[in-house]
């Protein structure tokens, strides 16, 4: 149809798409600057737990230094990568991060469903970490 000469786009679907595309734009730059947030807001609490700042960047390697921000071990990792399961030690792990920094549930509840806000809150706030009592 498109080498008819006679062809002529529906300006509809042209508005369409257009608009498509301007949607998926907006939605990409917000979520990358979530993203960014996030990588920040780890890198920031990470150094605050002793860890590189730099393993908060890289995917996969972060996994296993969550959970030693927390004070627990790092094969606690390897169970993030099995289904439901998943949820039950990530709910520990940030349980065990909000201990260390000396907060409550709210935090949990926070680093669980708003993490970009919590970890940001956790990097850059007042608050402190400390290590685990048995490693004092």
């Amino acid at each position: 149809m498109q080498n008819d000469p006679n062809f002529q786009p529906d300006p509809a679907m042209t508005q369409m798409s257009e608009s498509l595309e301007i949607f998926g734009g907006t939605l990409l730059i917000v979520y990358l600057a979530i993203l960014i947030i996030t990588a920040i807001g780890f890198w920031k609490m990470f150094t605050k737990a002793g860890i590189p700042g730099i393993l908060a960047l890289i995917p996969i390697v972060n996994l296993f230094f969550i959970p030693q921000v927390g004070g627990k071990p790092a094969w606690w990792a390897i169970l993030y990568f099995i289904p439901f399961v998943q949820i039950i030690f990530i709910v520990l792990t940030y349980m065990a991060i909000a201990e260390r920094f000396g907060r409550g549930v709210g935090t949990v509840l926070g680093l669980f469903f708003l993490t970009p806000i919590f970890v940001c809150i956790l990097g850059f706030g007042s608050a402190q970490w400390s290590p685990p009592a048995n490693d004092a």
